[in-house]
């Protein structure tokens, strides 16, 4: 039997069987119970401090102003997303499933228990809950800028497209969080769900994965790989696990490198609008992916050229590790950290030193091979 162990937060290790959750045919009297089974909070509970609390209805709908639709701020496979304050004067997000919607209450139930149990700077926190009835809502802390999908496609005029140094800020807070579920929770956690659309922002543009209800407890002893359904989306989803089911960390990594090369390119992971052969982003840039010298070709004209190209050249040497169609070329979430904090470094450092500092174009990233040594693991 898969268990969880908390190790951070918690005096007393809490274990739980993410397997053993209700499906979505469940009793409603039952979920509360079985959330406060796990969490040790009873369905009255207020919440202790880092822990989820149990809202009523009545609670949720007046934060939200009765889920006014000028509060909404967001739409998913789970439901829709509304703006809401607290009686605390707390703002927060509130979650509303949609009981028609592709996702239901074992991903409900996933999600509550993982982020009861998993606390970390780049993870959002989860407030509360709600389970009146067959009412099934998610309340977050408020991420004021968004998820980074928003601040890549479709901007406005009067909007400033993500800087370079923003951008490596944001995916190595993503690896964090990643790496935190990988390296710190036992058994591991795959996340499965990585994308620009789950990774929110708050006003200064740190990021926090959110979005849990898909989360798998990974392999254990000497099991390589968790079996399952293939659930994610469309562009992201490694091709081993999508043609096998096959789940391993190395699934997410995949899916990181498709983050990271939206976050280059300023294009989508399936974009429909544009012509044969451009739509699949990662299908688009392995011609390039191939060629250090044609690294310049995949950055996003947004940027205008204001970036270090050294640093580029090495942030396109780390997506094309995460890409390789061969799972065990990829690279550890821990590496991927140490190289993306160096070029976060990098990317801050004044122009004029930073030129003095890597002229050497054959140094490279701790943790990394330069990138002309990437191309063996990163063919198509």
């Amino acid at each position: 039997m898969s268990c969880f162990s908390c190790i951070n937060r918690h005096p007393k290790d809490i274990k739980i069987d993410i397997d053993d959750a209700p499906e979505s045919s469940s009793r409603p009297s039952c979920v509360s119970s079985e959330i406060g089974r796990f969490t040790g909070k009873g369905s009255d509970s207020k919440g202790e401090k880092g822990g989820a609390r149990s809202f009523t209805f009545r609670d949720l709908a007046t934060a939200t102003k009765n889920f006014r639709e000028v509060n909404l701020i967001g739409e998913g496979g789970f439901g829709k997303v509304y703006k809401g304050r607290l009686e605390t004067g707390q703002v927060v997000a509130v979650k509303q499933l949609n009981h028609e919607g592709l996702q239901g209450h074992q991903e409900f139930i996933v999600e509550v228990l993982m982020l009861s149990l998993l606390h970390h700077d780049n993870l959002v926190r989860l407030i509360g809950y709600c389970t009146a009835g067959d009412q099934r809502l998610l309340v977050y802390e408020y991420m004021p800028m968004g998820s980074v999908e928003d601040h890549l496609y479709n901007l406005e005029p009067d909007r400033e497209p993500l800087s370079w140094s923003t951008r490596m800020k944001i995916a190595v807070g993503a690896a964090r969080g990643l790496e935190y579920l990988h390296c710190k929770a036992n058994p591991p956690v795959i996340y499965r769900d990585l994308k620009s659309a789950n990774i929110l922002l708050d006003s200064c543009f740190n990021p926090k994965l959110s979005d849990f209800g898909l989360a798998k407890l990974g392999p254990v002893g000497d099991n390589t790989h968790v079996s399952t359904r293939v659930m994610g989306t469309y562009g992201y989803c490694a091709p081993e696990y999508a043609m096998s089911g096959k789940l391993t960390l190395k699934s997410d990594i995949y899916s990181f490198g498709v983050v990271l090369l939206e976050l280059i390119t300023g294009r989508k992971a399936i974009d429909l609008s544009r012509k044969h052969g451009e739509q699949n982003l990662v299908s688009w840039a392995r011609q390039f992916l191939k060629d250090q010298k044609k690294f310049f070709n995949l950055a996003d004209p947004l940027m205008q050229g204001r970036f270090p190209r050294r640093c580029l050249n090495y942030a396109i040497a780390i997506t094309a590790m995460c890409l390789n169609e061969e799972a065990t070329f990829r690279p550890l979430i821990s590496d991927i950290v140490v190289a993306l904090d160096y070029l976060a470094a990098q990317s801050e450092t004044p122009a004029s030193s930073q030129n003095a500092s890597i002229r050497n174009e054959h140094s490279s990233a701790p943790g990394f091979s330069r990138p002309s040594n990437s191309r063996k693991n990163s063919s198509a």
